[in-house]
């Protein structure tokens, strides 16, 4: 990717060292240090530094927001997103659904953090469109892969931090070490009080919670059919009410209010206000059918699978999930085990088995139950889906999980256009009871 760059002595910029010439600044990375011997045999026009270029692209210019955890970065950031458009502010947000701005899409999905550069551009993109606000997702990946380099951010905010990509950090204290690793400096924080893996430098730190005293506080809420709650902020005691159901999802409102009016100076009750207009995010505890109850989440995670079941643990629940492939196996055991303990019935699938073979991936997802009385194994998961519809009596919810909103299942290297949400609505009309 070229990026042009009106008014610099060079043209263009770009991380690739393949596409340097004459007129093409080669930008260096962490990621791409290896092949600046190329870029100058390419006869790059320069190199620039990652944080020398940044002012270029007019970083200085709007208000960064970073977001990483493990679960409720997607909510989070959306909802930050929302907050802001509703108040009338101009907004960009970049994450796992894509790239939006003032309330458009300008970009399908892509990396939950792309490459510094592409980072750079949106942020350029964003100012030229007059947004005061960048609200963007921090991957693991990224920290550790330093694709956040040169960017000062207004706030930092923690969600909460769990086991995921121990493919990639090998251990659980590595992948908590670089969550932390995101909150070591003097900038803005919001941290999650109620999390025990959170350490952090204290220094223009603000905390919420719900169980433990925080700067932000949940003194009471209801779950029942919407929710609401009351947030305490020293003597400001302020009502809100949302369309998002579930405990967690408590969390990832008190983050994006909390947010909201540390960066936008707003009156807390101004925030609360606009709560309610936030629908959620697609493809996260979305409701595909009412009549039989069908749930569609994009939980992928041990715990936040227990979160999305917990959300609706006053139901009996008919549950079909999978494991990513070549991803972390340690913790396909432990989805199995929360799903037998939370869910009536439980039927195994395939996710995205890229290159592994989806019947090892379910060995080792059952290999987390004691008692498969309730357990049955269908590899593909169209059939699975099947299966589990036709079951399904009363007032029972099946609740699919792993993928969300994907649009597609990868096996091997190819991307198979298959959507949870689609096939249920399609089945859902052959099936007769």
């Amino acid at each position: 990717m070229k990026i042009e760059l009106p008014n610099e002595e060079f043209r263009f910029v770009t991380e690739d060292s393949k596409l340097c010439d004459a007129q093409t600044a080669f930008v260096l990375t962490p990621q791409n240090e290896k092949y600046l011997q190329n870029a100058k045999d390419n006869g790059a026009h320069s190199v620039i530094d990652i944080k020398s270029v940044s002012k270029l692209f007019g970083v200085d210019r709007i208000k960064i927001v970073g977001i990483t955890g493990t679960n409720g970065k997607t909510t989070t950031a959306s909802a930050i997103y929302s907050f802001l458009l509703d108040l009338g502010y101009k907004a960009a947000m970049q994450g796992t659904r894509g790239f939006f701005m003032n309330d458009e899409m300008v970009e399908g999905k892509t990396l939950t953090t792309p490459s510094v550069l592409n980072t750079y551009k949106h942020i350029y993109q964003a100012v030229e469109a007059g947004c005061e606000f960048f609200i963007m997702e921090v991957s693991s990946h990224a920290i550790a892969q330093k694709r956040v380099e040169g960017l000062n951010f207004e706030l930092k905010i923690l969600t909460n931090i769990t086991q995921d990509h121990l493919d990639y950090h090998k251990t659980i204290g590595e992948y908590i070490a670089t969550k932390n690793s995101f909150f070591q400096d003097e900038s803005k924080k919001l941290i999650n009080k109620d999390e025990p893996r959170a350490s952090f430098n204290f220094k223009n730190t603000f905390t919420y919670g719900i169980e433990n005293p925080a700067t932000y506080r949940l003194i009471a809420y209801s779950l029942n059919n919407a929710t609401s709650g009351i947030i305490q902020h020293f003597k400001d005691v302020v009502p809100f009410t949302a369309a998002l159901h579930g405990f967690f999802n408590l969390y990832n409102l008190m983050a994006a209010i909390s947010a909201v009016h540390l960066i936008t100076g707003k009156k807390l009750e101004e925030v609360a206000e606009v709560v309610d207009n936030f629908a959620g995010v697609s493809g996260r505890m979305e409701q595909v059918s009412e009549t039989p109850n069908v749930i569609v989440d994009f939980a992928h995670t041990p715990d936040g699978m227990q979160q999305a079941l917990n959300a609706l643990k006053e139901k009996e629940l008919l549950v079909v999930f999978g494991a990513g492939g070549d991803r972390d196996k340690s913790k396909r055991a432990l989805m199995g085990r929360v799903a037998a303990s939370l869910a009536k019935r439980v039927y195994i699938t395939s996710d995205n088995p890229r290159h592994e073979d989806p019947e090892m991936i379910i060995a080792d997802i059952l290999s987390g139950i004691e008692d498969k009385t309730n357990v049955q194994v269908e590899p593909n998961r169209r059939e699975a889906i099947k299966m589990a519809l036709i079951d399904q009596k009363d007032d029972e919810v099946v609740v699919i999980l792993g993928k969300g909103d994907e649009a597609y299942q990868i096996i091997y290297d190819e991307e198979l256009p298959f959507d949870d949400r689609e096939v249920v609505r399609e089945l859902l009309k052959n099936i007769t009871k």
